[in-house]
């Protein structure tokens, strides 16, 4: 991709979701007001509609009464949505991972050769989106194995920070330095070629499906 590459991307990296509500009955109560007005009826039109009171409605608006699952049902009927679009503000909290510089977790992992170091930089187990991210901090000494390949499912992004190596993917080889990255996928037979310049050290970020073994390069 050069600079004259101006393509777009489906995903906006600048979107911000509404603010989501704490409390459970709270983000409820928004939601159906925010369905109302959006009808241009009133509470008293949604009372009528629904069987239910004024006040009880008030209430529900408010985040002041919990309302059971066929109150729930009876307004998704008269505002024409899904139930679950009354959670939508709801969330529970999100995971996220910080590692100090130099604190990441060393691991010897399936396929590790002798002088390759695999420092594990953030892990989030059951997240929302549906795919396992595994970043690494990869360190290549004097003492490093070259060795042919890794295989694996998923795709994997390579930048390089300090050092230079040839890296192979499939048939290609790239000489990668400090500033450069390569993306792939990562089914394809892939790893260090050539160690040109040493202490080398590259990022190497693994995705893959959740619930699937993943595997570093």
């Amino acid at each position: 991709m050069t600079r004259e590459d101006k393509r777009v991307l489906s995903q906006d990296p600048h979107a911000v979701r509404e603010p989501r509500e704490n409390n459970l009955e709270m983000a409820i109560g928004h939601e159906v007001r925010t369905f109302r007005k959006k009808l241009g009826i009133t509470v008293a039109d949604l009372a009528a509609s629904t069987g239910m009171s004024i006040g009880m409605l008030s209430k529900i608006e408010t985040g002041n009464t919990s309302p059971s699952l066929t109150t729930l049902q009876t307004l998704s009927r008269a505002l024409g949505v899904p139930i679950t679009a009354f959670f939508r503000r709801f969330e529970e909290p999100r995971s996220a991972t910080f590692v100090k510089a130099g604190e990441g977790v060393n691991m010897e992992r399936r396929g590790t050769r002798a002088g390759h170091q695999y420092s594990l930089l953030g892990h989030i187990e059951n997240n929302t989106s549906g795919v396992m991210v595994e970043p690494y901090l990869i360190t290549l000494t004097k003492d490093s194995d070259v060795f042919p390949t890794f295989q694996h499912e998923g795709m994997e992004f390579l930048y390089m920070l300090e050092g230079e190596v040839v890296y192979r993917h499939g048939e290609q080889l790239y000489r990668m330095q400090p500033g450069d990255s390569l993306f792939f996928d990562a089914d394809a037979p892939h790893g260090p070629e050539e160690l040109v310049t040493l202490p080398a050290r590259y990022l190497s970020i693994i995705s893959y499906p959740q619930n699937r073994p993943g595997s570093e390069g």
